[in-house]
């Protein structure tokens, strides 16, 4: 069985702003496949990827990526399957505001 994957969320934060891109939909179930976190600029740039359950307020502990660097005018693609609870939500947070960040995966309701 194949499984359809839609693009969950998509943004372009300003520099060093912790951003929601996707929040889980109430009495949904979601797996976000992939993150693709492209980097538009000359210079190099970090991100950070944080996963909040039931949008708590940012913690350490919610980091599932932080400062990891992305070259000038490339792009990280990272496959890690992570299923979320109703209400969660996908943060990100680059160092620069030349980062863009495109969310894949899959609501189950």
């Amino acid at each position: 069985m194949a499984t359809n994957y839609k693009v969950l969320g998509q943004v372009e934060p300003a520099a060093e702003t912790l951003t929601t891109v996707y929040t889980v939909p109430a009495a949904t179930e979601t797996v976000v496949a992939n993150i693709c976190i492209t980097n538009l600029s000359s210079s190099p740039s970090t991100f950070r990827i944080a996963v909040r359950p039931n949008g708590e307020s940012i913690a350490d502990k919610h980091y599932i990526v932080y400062d990891s660097a992305v070259p000038a005018y490339s792009y990280e693609f990272l496959t890690m399957p992570i299923t979320l609870d109703a209400t969660d939500v996908v943060s990100v947070y680059s160092s620069t505001g030349t980062v863009s960040f495109n969310v894949f995966g899959s609501e189950i309701s």
